[in-house]
């Protein structure tokens, strides 16, 4: 059974949810310029074997400062889920990474795609420069432009595409205009507390990403004690859309976790990669 409701959060806005299946509660959480739909293709299966929510998409706007991991709080709440496994991706996977900084005891495992991390400062380039000024200028036609050639860089050529553009064309304005309105902390940044994460932590990274991603994900793979590290095969930032298949074995362990060495007891990712820092 399938259900959706809207959930009031700080910041005057609702949030729209989707909850289906039975099992251990899975909560995932998408990017900047996204909606639930980046979830269509791993969200039925899931639903087989957890209670999976999804949600942000369809959400009314904020009409104050807010922060994304009281959001992510009061959906565990009305769901009554004491505690959560947490899959987010890109700035998605920044909020389910400070989310379990600041609520260790709310999260059984993390997975944590493609992600960026609070306190990681990212080196000027000319698409960052131009990636930021869009941002600034709320240029809504310009972010999505950016978007689709820096981060879905496959284009067509990958699976995805057909539900990728339309998605983010649509959220490039709304994903400007929330990200004004997130209330950030610099002292609370993730990056100097990764040794503090004590639940279990997979890092996923596809292997035509941004190389700064391979960065990040090296980062989190040495800093989160006993993180396990994945690298997918013809993905780009859009993993779930691109190779849902893979996604589902990572997040189901099942039926095959080759990707994966765990030397040492440090992840190690064995298949051929792009990223000169992993």
């Amino acid at each position: 059974m399938t259900t959706t409701e809207l959930i009031p959060v700080s910041g005057g806005s609702h949030i729209w949810a989707e909850r289906a299946g039975d099992g251990p509660p899975l909560v995932l959480l998408h990017g900047s310029v996204h909606d639930s739909r980046l979830w269509d293709r791993v969200f039925a299966a899931l639903a087989r074997h957890h209670t999976v929510v999804r949600y942000h998409g369809r959400s009314t706007f904020p009409t104050a400062p807010f922060r994304y991991e009281d959001d992510l709080l009061a959906v565990l709440d009305r769901f009554g889920f004491r505690s959560a496994e947490l899959v987010g991706l890109s700035m998605g996977g920044e909020v389910a990474l400070d989310f379990t900084l600041e609520h260790p005891e709310r999260v059984r495992s993390l997975t944590l795609i493609v992600a960026s991390a609070s306190g990681h400062e990212w080196p000027r380039s000319p698409e960052t420069d131009a990636y930021a000024a869009a941002l600034r200028g709320s240029d809504a036609r310009r972010i999505a432009d950016l978007e689709l050639t820096v981060w879905a860089s496959l284009g067509d050529r990958a699976p995805g595409f057909d539900l990728i553009e339309p998605m983010v064309r649509q959220n490039a304005g709304a994903g400007a205009t929330a990200e004004k309105g997130h209330a950030l902390d610099p002292d609370e940044d993730a990056v100097g507390r990764l040794d503090r994460i004590g639940a279990p932590t997979t890092i996923v990274v596809g292997d035509h990403d941004h190389p700064e991603i391979g960065v990040i994900a090296r980062r989190l793979a040495d800093g989160i004690p006993d993180a396990r590290l994945a690298v997918v095969a013809d993905s780009d930032h859009y993993l779930p859309l691109r190779a849902p298949g893979r996604l589902l074995e990572l997040l189901l362990g099942r039926p095959d976790d080759s990707s994966v060495d765990r030397r040492d007891g440090r992840a190690r990712a064995t298949t051929t990669q792009r990223f000169c820092a992993l």
